[in-house]
Order: structure tokens, then sequence, then C-alpha cells
């Protein structure tokens, strides 16, 4: 889906998995300054949206998910994930329910698939599931904005910001009161500095929530009865995940960002030595220089000198070793 706001001055189409959105409006550290300082917006309109109604929609989904969403509050937000039977990371969920419908925000994309596990799931509960996607865009404000908001949206409000499920129709008309505009480049330059896993970014086929620090954020230790549950209270009670995510502080003298799936090494056995992680993703930062996230062994010391590619890298613990 591709947006309108593709037309603002200076616009450059995003790619990948963001195609659909603008990476810049021309000035990539001038729009994370913004955002950093509490100005402007990002266009998300890319994003799927997906909509829950019914008198059962709670209790329903808190069967569902590995967050607590039994008595979720009108107005507050939550994140949550959808596991395989194995306990492995197929869907990540930001959502907020404002009194009669739960809505969510998930990756490009993977609506769909999530829509068909929750159709299949409804048995004798009432609810109903829709795509709403062709019909509300995603915008998001950053922490500390003061942009109005158009009476009547759902704002899903965080920490980081607030995200907006805005008309579609109304998207150009409310960036032309909430700019300036800030591309997907900017907005995941302050993801990776805050440290926060994005799925299909930071997760695989094997992924545990464990692994990226997922625990507490999106999954509620003092639940069950979800698919994966099983597993998740095993790695928590018996054992430590096979993987933890860092922070990088990467080699300012490079030119190219490294790509994701980049092969980290211990230094000291150098680029041809055993792989022990890989770079999820990496950006500029507009203070920090190169960064990045990446999923190396677990059992890597947090003051090991890194190598990913051929560039220096230093690291940051996210999850404990």
């Amino acid at each position: 889906m591709k947006s309108p706001l593709l037309t603002l001055p200076g616009a450059v189409p995003a790619e990948g998995v963001d195609e659909g959105v603008a990476a810049h409006y021309g000035d990539l550290f001038r729009e994370q300054r913004a955002l950093a300082d509490g100005t402007g917006f990002v266009d998300l309109s890319h994003r799927g949206v997906v909509a829950v109604t019914g008198d059962d929609r709670l209790a329903w989904l808190h069967l569902l998910l590995t967050q607590h969403v039994s008595e979720l509050p009108t107005g507050e937000a939550t994140e949550a994930l959808i596991l395989s039977a194995h306990g492995h990371i197929e869907h990540a969920l930001y959502l907020v329910d404002d009194g009669t419908t739960v809505w969510a925000h998930v990756e490009p994309g993977t609506q769909e698939a999530l829509i068909a596990y929750l159709e299949s799931m409804k048995f004798f509960y009432q609810v109903e599931v829709a795509d709403r996607t062709d019909d509300f865009a995603i915008v998001h404000l950053p922490a500390g904005s003061i942009a109005e908001v158009p009476e009547g949206v759902v704002v899903r409000e965080t920490a980081y910001g607030r995200d907006l499920f805005l008309p579609r129709a109304d998207l150009e008309s409310y960036a032309e009161k909430a700019g300036p505009a800030a591309g997907i480049l900017a907005h995941e330059a302050l993801r990776v500095e805050q440290h926060r896993p994005r799925l299909g970014f930071e997760t695989d086929h094997r992924t545990i929530p464990h692994e990226l620090g997922w625990i507490g954020t999106a999954v509620h230790l003092q639940k069950g009865c979800y698919r994966g549950q099983e597993t998740v209270a095993r790695v928590q009670n018996l054992g430590k995940p096979p993987r933890r995510l860092v922070f990088l502080h990467l080699d300012g003298s490079e030119v190219h960002l490294l790509a994701p799936g980049t092969e980290i090494h211990l230094a000291d056995e150098g680029p041809d030595g055993r792989k022990i992680g890989f770079i999820t993703t990496s950006v500029r930062h507009h203070e920090l220089g190169p960064v990045a996230l990446a999923l190396v062994k677990r059992n890597v010391a947090p003051d090991a000198r890194l190598v990913a590619g051929d560039t220096a890298a230093a690291q940051e613990v996210v999850v404990e070793p």
C-alpha cells in the first residue's frame, strides 16, 4: 500500500518490508533530531491494522496471547506475541482497547496470516476479527509531542510516543498540521537506540521471547493457557535462552552500514573465526554514529571485543547472559 505522503517534498521511498512509506525526506539526521526533541511525526501507514470486537474480545485474546489482557483497562497500551507450539515467535501485536474494540497494529503484510489464525480459534466466543488496514493508517507521534490528536481517533500511548489509528482518508490533511514529517529510517534509528526488537528484524524462525528482552513487556509470566507457554516457563525456570540481544557501537570509519545477517566473530579470532552471532538491524544515529542490534550466543562475555564482518564492534548488554 503506497502512502500519499510519498508526494511530500524530498520523499525517498523505503525498500523491503517498509516499502510504501518514505525512508526519509532529504535529511536523515535532522529528522532524527526532530523526533528526539518531540516534534514531527512518522508515517507508518504501511503497517497492518486488525480490530477485534465483541463482548468476549478481551477474555478470548487472553487465551491466545502472551500478555495478560483479560482486564486490560480502556485506553491502556500493551504489546503481545503469538507463539508457535514450540515457543517460537510468530506475531507481534501492539494493542489498545477503546472500550468496544481492541485495535492492534502489526508488521506490514502479516495481518492476513494473523487473522487466519485468530479466525481458526474463535470457537463459541462472541468475537469478530477484521482487517482494517484499508481504512486506518498508523501515524506515530514521538514522546513529548504536543501535536493535536483529532477527536475520535484511537490513540495508543507509550513511553516512546503515541500511535494514532487515523482514518486513512485523513492522512494527508493531518500531515499538513502535524509536520515536519520524518521517515522510517529516523524511526528505526531511535528504535535501535532504545533497544526495542522488531518482528522479522530481530527474529528468525527459532527466536524465543527471552532472547530479545520481551519477557515482561510482551510476555506475562503469571498467566498460562496460550500456545508455546510451556517453552516460556521452562526456559524461565530451568534454563537460559541460547542467544541474547545486544546493542553494538560500530567503528565509525566504515562508509557503508552492515547488512542484516552480517556475521559476528570474536576480535581475537578474526573474521575467519567461529561465528558467534549476527547483525539484525544497523542504523546511523544522529549522536551515536553507526550502531546496531545483534543476536549473539548467550555465553559470549559482555566485555568481549567483537568484529562484525570487518568492522570492530563494542557491545552493550540488553539481555543478561
